[in-house]
């Protein structure tokens, strides 16, 4: 099983308070973050193929030593994750986990989604309505039915998590979603938009599965950086 990483953006909501660095290599009890998620997707036996564009030798910097394979997004400040992804399409085949590389996920949240059964599963909070980065409105039985930045409070079921399963019984068809969407210039959209078309159309449903109170946190903000040390410490 490989797992993809999305390294190849800006972050310009934190940039100004970090310079010119990658968020995804700042320091958690001493090792970029992103060293700490390939690290775990390693020992766990996942290939981790990680796609990068701003700062790149930051980034493989921050991965000295890990096998890791590397693809580049040459225009990554002026596309979004999907074409970043586009890059590496060579590598989409089989089960593949999928995370941006700006997410902290605790080891339980990791197992949850590498367990799950369904064909595509998207990790989500359902403690998280009210404020965050990005919404679903799903089902009774978790299925998404809306998705945005913008969902309306009243619709909102859960947050997105950053992190997705796609196995490889379903990863012909999401491929082909790709190249299609890519086809059609649609360079702006995130990874996750893939996904999001097949929701859209009523193709195929696209599932979901609860944190259940785990501990995670995407690095938007400063304050969300801050969030990760707090449960690190914590937990040391």
């Amino acid at each position: 099983m490989k797992a993809v990483i999305m390294a190849a953006g800006t972050g310009n909501r934190i940039s100004r308070m970090i310079q010119e660095i990658p968020k995804s290599t700042l320091p958690i009890d001493g090792k970029p973050l992103i060293r700490i998620m390939v690290e775990s997707l390693i020992k766990r036996g996942l290939d981790p193929v990680v796609i990068v564009g701003y700062k790149r030798e930051k980034i493989i910097e921050a991965l000295e030593g890990l096998n890791v394979t590397y693809y580049y997004n040459p225009f990554y400040a002026v596309t979004n994750s999907i074409a970043t992804l586009w890059f590496a399409r060579e590598e989409l085949a089989g089960d593949i986990l999928f995370m941006n590389a700006d997410v902290f996920v605790s080891e339980e949240i990791l197992t949850g989604i590498l367990e799950a059964e369904r064909d595509v599963v998207m990790s989500i909070d359902v403690t998280r309505r009210k404020t965050g980065d990005y919404f679903f409105s799903t089902t009774d039985d978790g299925i998404i039915k809306k998705y945005g930045k913008d969902l309306p409070i009243d619709q909102r079921t859960c947050e997105y998590v950053g992190i997705a399963k796609v196995r490889e019984s379903f990863m012909g068809r999401f491929k082909e979603r790709l190249e299609e969407m890519i086809d059609q210039g649609s360079y702006m959209c995130w990874w996750e938009n893939v996904l999001y078309s097949f929701t859209d159309s009523g193709e195929y449903p696209i599932n979901t599965i609860d944190v259940k109170n785990l501990f995670w946190s995407e690095i938007d903000y400063f304050d969300d950086y801050e969030r990760i040390l707090k449960y690190i410490s914590k937990e040391r």
